[in-house]
């Protein structure tokens, strides 16, 4: 019999400003002024069984509370899409989360 692996997934957004004062690069250096984008995150848990370790619709009200709270509408100054995964992925115990800029380019990371 073969073992899968089950997570269970929460998507939301919230829309906030950040840049990249150090942005290297002459041809983006837009990126080191202060921007918006709508950030679409994606966090995964693990769960062992089909009844669910974790109620989804809980877990996202959560997550929206914190980035309510902490991140929508906010300048979150030089916060990358990195920081934020990491700063979710350690708040809730996640195994995987992803935080794209206006759901095109983003980060991973995972456990």
């Amino acid at each position: 019999m073969i073992t899968m692996k089950k997570k269970v997934v929460i998507r939301t957004s919230f829309t906030a400003v950040h840049c990249w004062p150090e942005c290297p690069y002459e041809d983006v250096n837009y990126l080191r002024n202060p921007h918006r984008h709508e950030f679409h995150v994606t966090v995964k848990f693990d769960v062992s069984y089909n009844d669910r370790d974790i109620e989804f619709i809980r877990a996202k009200e959560e997550i929206d509370k914190h980035l309510r709270t902490n991140y929508h509408c906010k300048d979150l100054g030089r916060m990358s899409c990195e920081d934020i995964a990491n700063e979710i992925m350690n708040k809730f115990g996640a195994c995987f989360v992803s935080v794209f800029e206006d759901n095109e380019n983003g980060a991973e990371i995972e456990q």
